[in-house]
């Protein structure tokens, strides 16, 4: 392994161990000397990486808008139904919460405004919903009377409750849950024309991650926004619409339109 390879893996394991703090602990709680140990790495590693905890929870907060904001894309692209698109996002995000600390201490920085507000996932979430649902209007996938404006309110309040709920127990975040909440708005939203063409469990297989956990060979946020960054740079984040360069996944580039449950 070269000297650049080890550089590039202990600042991985530091954002991995500093989410895993801010996630239990909050920002003002955590502290620099548990992060450095949970890395397995010294203080002066740490420091050689990130200038100070700011500079250390920035990181894991712009690791998690580019995990979520690959995850925008796979709902404003492709073919298909922009209702089952809308679902189908939902339940992706909560899989990639569920298994991904970076992610979710990076949302939790992001509500707390502990690092400051370069980026507002609240609002990124908001684009992403407003923004399928006027293609469903456009496609005419809506119900007479249903307006994107007053459903994007109903949706948003419904998933980011969800998420919040979830930071107490995950079982919030599983297929079952958000299946539920589809199962309630699907009828009320799609046009008759659609009934029953909208599957409220997802088109998408859920997998065998587990609620609460990491499989096994996943990378989280963290492993997949900095494995080619130069040692001691800081991510490149896009602008608060996901507008700018971000990484891949290895099934979609996201560029687009960002995403983030509250």
């Amino acid at each position: 392994m070269t000297k650049q390879d080890r550089a590039v893996r202990t600042r991985l394991a530091l954002i991995r161990s500093a989410a895993a703090q801010f996630e239990a602990h909050g920002y003002v709680r955590a502290g620099l000397a548990r992060i450095s140990a949970g890395a397995g790495v010294s203080s002066g590693a740490l420091h050689f990486h990130f200038a100070d905890k700011a500079a250390v929870a920035e990181a894991v907060e712009a690791a998690a808008a580019r995990a979520l904001r690959e995850a925008a894309v796979r709902g404003h692209g492709g073919d298909g139904y922009a209702l089952q698109r809308l679902v189908d996002v939902t339940h992706h995000v909560a899989r990639l919460l569920c298994a991904d600390v970076v992610v979710r201490a990076g949302l939790r920085l992001n509500v707390e405004g502990a690092v400051g507000r370069v980026r507002d996932l609240r609002l990124e979430w908001r684009e992403c919903v407003q923004g399928l649902l006027a293609e469903a209007e456009r496609r005419g996938e809506l119900a007479v009377g249903v307006t994107p404006q007053r459903t994007s309110a109903v949706v948003l309040a419904a998933t980011t409750g969800i998420e919040v709920l979830a930071r107490e127990d995950h079982q919030w975040l599983a297929r079952p849950s958000l299946t539920d909440l589809w199962q309630l708005l699907l009828p009320c939203l799609a046009a008759p024309r659609l009934a029953g063409a909208v599957d409220p469990a997802g088109s998408e297989p859920a997998g065998d991650q587990p609620v609460g956990g990491r499989p096994a060979g996943d990378q989280s946020a963290a492993d997949r926004s900095a494995a080619d960054r130069p040692v001691g740079s800081d991510p490149v984040v896009s602008d608060p619409l996901g507008r700018g360069p971000v990484a891949r996944d290895g099934q979609a580039e996201a560029g687009r339109a960002g995403l983030a449950l509250r």
